[in-house]
C-alpha cells in the first residue's frame, strides 16, 4: 500500500524559510513527479509547483524565485524549500506524488507566516 507522508509545517516569521518534505513508502518504484498545492482558509486549493524527476520544474508566479521543489530519488522523497516567506503564504500545503502514473496525496500540513 503506497503512502505519501508530509513533514510537519509550522510557524515562521515573515522573511523566514521552511522546508517541507513528501515521502513515499510502500513501493519500490520512483516518484516521477511531485506537485505542491496550498489552500488558504476560505480559498480554493491552488497549484504552486511541480518537479519532474528528470529535473524540469515549474512554479506559480506567486512563489517563483522564492520556492524550490526537488526530488531525492534515493529517498523517494520530494521537497519544497520555501524562502522569503510572506504572510500570504499562510495555508495548508499538500503534496501529490505520481508513481507509475497514479497519483497519491499527502495529508496536508499547516504553514503559518506571522510575526
Amino acid at each position: 500500500q503506497v503512502q505519501v507522508v508530509e513533514s510537519v509545517g509550522g510557524l515562521v516569521q515573515p522573511g523566514g524559510s521552511l522546508r517541507l518534505s513528501c515521502a513515499a513508502s510502500g513501493t519500490t518504484f520512483s516518484t516521477n513527479i511531485v506537485a505542491w498545492y496550498r489552500q488558504a482558509q476560505g480559498m480554493q486549493r491552488e497549484w504552486i509547483a511541480t518537479r519532474l524527476i528528470a529535473g524540469a520544474s515549474n512554479y506559480a508566479d506567486s512563489v517563483k524565485g522564492r520556492f524550490d521543489a526537488s526530488i531525492d530519488n534515493a529517498k523517494n522523497t520530494g521537497y519544497l524549500q520555501m524562502n522569503n516567506l510572506k504572510p500570504e503564504d499562510t495555508a495548508v500545503y499538500y503534496c501529490e506524488g505520481v508513481i507509475r502514473e497514479r497519483d497519491y496525496w499527502g495529508q496536508g500540513t499547516q504553514v503559518t507566516v506571522s510575526s
